[in-house]
């Protein structure tokens, strides 16, 4: 392979560590097993109390250069966090037309897995991303102190990082 793709994780986790953390880590894991990659990670926490683009105008940069963007939120009250969406909230309306998006998310039982189809993916059909039709949901049970323990999960985990792969 000639060059690396550049992946971006950005986690809408409120705090660390996670179990929206460690999913991210088991994504990344599978993409790193299956392809070249350079990555880097954004956290909604360094957006706390920012009102401004230029305040994480590094933060935002890597998110708009992503070859793959793969975006995980706990899920509270039905929706991925708000710390989450004001990170996009400040990112370039235009910046992501195009890019491939691996959607996942974790919640305490299986109906929050519906966040992924109503808010993830409006989310970013606005920016004219690729939603990739193949997300990660992830629900409590399915970690063991704050590492995927569900063969099941792990599997979906793999597929997913496959399917993304075909789209960089």
């Amino acid at each position: 392979m000639a060059s690396a793709f550049h992946v971006v994780l950005v986690s809408g986790s409120l705090h660390a560590p996670s179990k929206t953390g460690a999913l991210l880590t088991a994504i990344s894991e599978s993409l790193a097993a299956r392809a070249e990659i350079t990555l880097d990670e954004v956290s909604a926490l360094d957006f706390n109390g920012v009102l401004s683009r230029g305040e994480v105008a590094h933060q935002l940069e890597l998110i708009e250069g992503a070859d793959l963007l793969v975006v995980a939120s706990p899920i509270y009250r039905a929706s991925y966090t708000g710390l989450f969406k004001h990170t996009f909230d400040l990112v370039a309306q235009k910046a992501l037309a195009g890019t491939p998006v691996l959607l996942a998310a974790t919640g305490g039982n299986d109906l929050h897995s519906l966040a992924i189809e109503h808010q993830f993916r409006p989310l970013f059909a606005f920016f004219e991303a690729v939603s990739l039709p193949v997300s990660v949901y992830a629900k409590d049970a399915d970690f063991t102190d704050y590492r995927v323990s569900s063969p099941d999960l792990q599997a979906r985990i793999d597929r997913a990082a496959e399917s993304a792969l075909t789209f960089v």
